[in-house]
């Protein structure tokens, strides 16, 4: 197996949708041959937030790494901080946003459901 060094702080960060933050992918098939993972930095700022849709056939992960917020799932609010983290299943839909005056740095990984062989 082929070890495949990634600086993340150099990989570009983009804003593919307005008011939810910013985004570089560190894990995916061009960075590093990865076939079933994406991952990917999140920075969402004071007024951001970012909006985890369900993706067909997929789990999600998301963990924070720095700062405070709040996750919103099935309508309820939990408020999180720096170790906190959010399983999606397929279908599974949530949202998280920085607290007032806070920021946040996330770690968020999608994961296709392999089917059995």
């Amino acid at each position: 197996m082929a070890l495949t060094y990634i600086d993340t702080l150099r990989q570009p960060r983009t804003r593919p949708v307005p008011g939810q933050g910013e985004v570089a992918q560190i894990v995916n098939r061009e960075l590093c041959g990865a076939h079933n993972v994406l991952g990917m930095l999140r920075w969402l700022a004071d007024r951001d937030r970012l909006q985890l849709d369900p993706v067909a056939d997929s789990h999600q992960l998301v963990y924070l790494m720095e700062g405070a917020g709040i996750i919103t799932l099935r309508s309820k609010d939990y408020p999180v901080k720096k170790g906190a983290g959010i399983y999606l299943d397929p279908g599974e839909a949530a949202s998280i946003r920085p607290a007032p005056n806070a920021s946040l740095k996330l770690f968020h990984l999608v994961v296709p459901r392999v089917k059995d062989r």
